[in-house]
Order: C-alpha cells, then sequence, then structure tokens
C-alpha cells in the first residue's frame, strides 16, 4: 500500500508586517543620517559665521586711543561722519580727508587723556573713603555760567553712584523758609562713607540771593556770622569739606551766556538770575569780596579756581581734591597730582581776581 507525503505549510501571516517593519528601519536609518550629515554641516556654517563674525569685530573695534581722537572729533563732525567714525577704517579715512584743526585735536586728546588719569584716582579715593567711612562734601560756588557744573560731572563720572551724590537744592519751600537755614542743607550732608557734590551750597545767602534780593538785610547779616561757627562745627565733627570758587572774567561769562541762547542743548540753563548777571557784576563782586573776608578760615579755607578755561579748571580743581586728601595707592600713583598755581590757589585778599 502506498504511503502519501504529508504536505508542508509555511505559515506567512508575519511575513509582510516584518518586511514593512525592516523597510521603515532602514528609511528611518537613512534619513537620522541625513540629519546629522545636514546638522554637522550647519554646526560648521555657524562656527565660521562666528569667527567672521569674531574677525570682523576685533578689525573694526576702536582702541582707547582711536577713541579718545574720535570723542575729540565729535564736535566738528555731521551725522553721517559721525556714523563713519564707528569703525577704524572709517576713522582713517575721516582722518585723513577733513579739515581738522591739529593743534585743538590733540590739545583735546591731551585733555581726555589727562581727565582719564585723574578719574582713576577719583575711582581710588572713593574706595577708600568707603572702607574707611569718611565724610567727604566738596562744595562748587562761582558766577553763573562758570563751570560748576561740568566739572561735577566729571568728578562723578566714573564715581559708584551708591556712595556719590549731587545736591542741586531749588528754591526753598514756604516750609523750609521757616526753618533755620541751615537745616535743609545740613539734611543734604555726606553720610558714612560718602561723597557730596554741592552744584551752589548755603553759600547761596552770601552772595545771589542779597543781589536778587531774595533775603532781608537781617537775614544776610544772620548768615554771614553764623556760617563759621557752622563750619566749625562740621570741622570738630571730621567732615572733610572743600569749597571751591570758580571765577571767570565778565567777557567769558557773556560769551557763555550767548552760547546758551544759540544751543537748543543748552538752553535749560538760562534763567531769569542769568539774565541780570550782567547788569549787577559789580554787586557780585562786592558781596563775593566780603564772603571771602568773612568766611575763609584755617578750618575752612576758600579754594579759588580759575575758570575762562574750562577744561584747565575740570583737571586742576580734580588735582587739588586728590593732592590734599588722604587715599590707599596714593604713594604709588604715577600721575601729577599737584595743581597748577596759576589756575588753583587759596584765596589771598591781596589776590588780584579776574571776577
Amino acid at each position: 500500500m502506498s504511503q502519501e507525503a504529508n504536505p508542508t505549510f509555511i505559515n506567512t501571516d508575519n511575513a509582510e508586517p516584518e518586511a514593512a517593519e525592516a523597510s521603515d528601519r532602514q528609511a528611518s536609518a537613512a534619513v537620522s543620517a541625513e540629519n546629522a550629515a545636514v546638522e554637522t554641516d550647519t554646526a560648521a556654517a555657524v562656527e565660521t559665521a562666528a569667527e567672521n563674525v569674531s574677525a570682523d569685530k576685533k578689525a573694526t573695534r576702536l582702541t582707547q586711543e582711536e577713541k579718545r581722537v574720535g570723542k575729540t572729533l565729535k564736535s566738528s563732525l555731521t551725522p553721517e561722519e559721525l556714523a563713519a567714525v564707528n569703525t577704524k577704517k572709517g576713522l582713517l579715512q575721516l582722518l585723513s580727508t577733513k579739515n581738522v584743526n591739529v593743534d585743538k585735536a590733540l590739545l583735546k586728546l591731551r585733555y581726555e587723556q589727562e581727565l582719564e588719569t585723574l578719574q582713576v584716582e577719583l575711582v581710588k579715593l572713593q574706595r577708600s573713603i568707603q572702607l574707611e567711612g569718611r565724610r567727604l562734601a566738596i562744595i562748587l560756588e562761582g558766577r553763573d555760567a562758570a563751570g560748576k557744573g561740568g566739572t561735577i560731572r566729571r568728578f562723578i563720572e566714573h564715581l559708584n553712584p551708591r556712595s556719590a551724590r549731587v545736591v542741586a537744592l531749588p528754591k526753598p519751600s514756604d516750609l523750609q523758609k521757616g526753618q533755620w537755614y541751615f537745616q535743609r542743607y545740613a539734611e543734604q550732608l555726606p553720610n558714612p562713607g560718602e561723597i557730596v557734590f554741592f552744584d551752589r551750597s548755603w553759600y547761596n545767602r552770601a552772595v545771589v540771593e542779597p543781589v536778587m534780593g531774595f533775603c532781608s538785610e537781617k537775614q544776610y547779616r544772620v548768615f554771614m556770622q553764623q556760617v563759621p561757627e557752622f563750619e566749625h562745627m562740621l570741622y570738630e565733627d571730621n567732615l572733610e569739606l572743600v569749597k571751591f570758587w570758580f571765577s571767570i572774567s565778565k567777557d567769558v561769562q557773556e560769551q557763555r551766556f550767548q552760547s546758551r541762547r544759540l544751543d537748543p542743548l543748552k538752553q535749560w540753563k538760562i534763567s531769569p538770575v542769568d539774565d541780570r548777571a550782567q547788569e549787577n557784576w559789580d554787586l557780585y563782586t562786592k558781596y563775593k569780596n566780603n564772603m571771602f573776608s568773612k568766611t575763609h578760615t584755617t578750618y575752612s579755607p576758600w579754594i579759588i579756581v580759575k575758570a575762562n578755561d574750562k577744561k584747565r579748571a575740570r583737571v586742576e580743581s580734580m588735582r587739588y581734591v586728590l593732592s590734599n586728601l588722604q587715599y590707599q595707592g596714593k604713594e604709588d600713583t604715577k600721575v601729577q597730582l599737584s595743581p597748577d598755581p596759576d589756575i588753583v590757589m587759596r584765596y589771598h585778599r591781596s589776590h588780584q581776581s579776574i571776577d
């Protein structure tokens, strides 16, 4: 009897899904490889671009000297020329093509260099005052347009604003008019570790107020009696006080008033007091001289600064402060700290003033 062979059966139910999965895995691998290649190319491109940007920045970054030259030229440039100075190439082109007064540019450049070195020393002074808990008040007085505000701005330009401030009080309120005259100024005196600059001070009552009729004769007389005593109390309390008088000639004052009238950025400085400053010149001189004679003392002397040249007045007044106050690192400095005696001097009755 013949025997039939058993048939072999093949299960094909899972064959198609497995093949599809294999195909998907291959496609996914291909996509991943392609993405990786793209990411690598992108990263390389970004790195190259970054290197190019860095190189461009290095090529166009101005040195300190070039920045000072650019600042020197700023006042004589048009907006288009000023934009060109933002790159080294533009600056070099401008220097070669623009008609610049070289002597004036060099003077401005030397002034900027000198100012910066003195400002570094002022930062050291401030740091010492902070660490030692000292109190420093610097008063700047003088006729209108003498350059007091501009000098203060250069003093504080790089100081820590947390421990240096400017006091420029407005006219007193009705309440303050009934207080002791020195009260609102005493409230503004420096705290331990602080420097305060007074852009005008209690000495308003010594000159401006009597000239303009803002105080009575009795108020003026009482003030002149009390101010040496007030300042002696400050001295005994170890407050360091510097009193500057910025001195300018009548012609220079008029020139600066005219500059304020023509310059829209300076017109805010013009006040009714300015309008009468020239006509009251001699009266200001009378009260100024009386102020010096009554309030110049050994413990609180007046320091006269000849300010017809604003730039010299700024740097020499800085030198006076730095030379007369102690601070850490002063002995090691290579900066000239002694002020020019032709610009800065202690008040003396025989001194011939330009104002």
